[in-house]
C-alpha cells in the first residue's frame, strides 16, 4: 500500500493534439489575415484627406477619403469618375481629388459659364462656371489625357489651371470610391 503523505512526484497533465491544432490553426488564420489585409492596403489602396472645398458638396475640407488603386489597372477613368492624382506627376504634392468629366479624344470647352464635352453640355458641371481657364478655346484631350474639375468649380484649382492642365493617365493614382463620416453625413461610397 502506498503512502499518501507528501509526494514529490506529479502527474503531468497530457495536452491533447487536437486543442494544440485548434490553437496553431487559430494563430495561422490571424497572422495570415493581418498580412493579406497590410498587402491589399499597401499595393492596391490608399487613403487620403480632401484637401479644400473644391468637391464640396460631394466631399469636404479634411474629409478622409479610400482610393481603390486597382481598378485602373483593369480599366480606364471614365466621365463622372471622382478621382485622385499628383498633378504633373508631383510626388511632393498632395492628392488632388477631383471629377473626371472628359477623356482621351474629347473635346473640351467653356462658354458663357457651361462645360461643354464634343458640343453637348456636362452632366457632371451644373453649376455656372466663372473662369474658363486654358478651356477659354477648345481642347482636344490627347491619349490617356482626362480633363478634372472639382464639383465646386468656382473654388476649385484643376485641368482649368495652366499649371495642372489635362491630366495623364499615369499622374491618376486611383478611383476615390469610399468616405468616413463629414459633418453633414456618415460614411458611404463616393457618387
Amino acid at each position: 500500500m502506498r503512502n499518501k503523505g507528501l509526494s514529490f512526484y506529479k502527474k503531468k497533465k497530457k495536452i491533447s493534439q487536437a486543442l494544440l491544432r485548434e490553437i496553431f490553426s487559430w494563430i495561422f488564420g490571424i497572422a495570415l489575415s493581418v498580412f493579406l489585409a497590410g498587402v491589399i492596403v499597401i499595393f492596391l489602396g490608399r487613403s487620403a484627406r480632401v484637401v479644400g472645398m473644391s468637391m464640396e458638396p460631394t466631399l469636404e475640407n479634411g474629409q478622409q477619403i479610400y482610393i481603390d488603386r486597382f481598378t485602373y489597372i483593369l480599366s480606364s477613368p471614365k466621365a463622372g469618375d471622382v478621382v485622385a492624382f499628383l498633378p504633373n506627376g508631383n510626388e511632393n504634392s498632395h492628392y488632388y481629388i477631383k471629377r473626371v468629366v472628359a477623356g482621351p479624344g474629347d473635346k473640351v470647352r467653356i462658354a458663357d459659364g457651361t462645360l461643354y464635352v464634343n458640343g453637348q453640355q456636362s452632366i457632371w458641371v451644373t453649376e455656372r462656371v466663372l473662369d474658363a481657364g486654358i478651356a477659354e478655346n477648345e481642347l482636344i484631350l490627347g491619349s490617356g489625357e482626362y480633363f478634372c474639375i472639382g464639383d465646386n468649380p468656382n473654388n476649385s484649382e484643376d485641368s482649368r489651371s495652366a499649371n495642372i492642365g489635362p491630366v495623364d493617365e499615369d499622374d491618376i493614382v486611383g478611383k476615390a470610391w469610399f468616405h468616413l463620416k463629414s459633418s453633414t453625413e456618415g460614411m458611404g461610397f463616393i457618387k
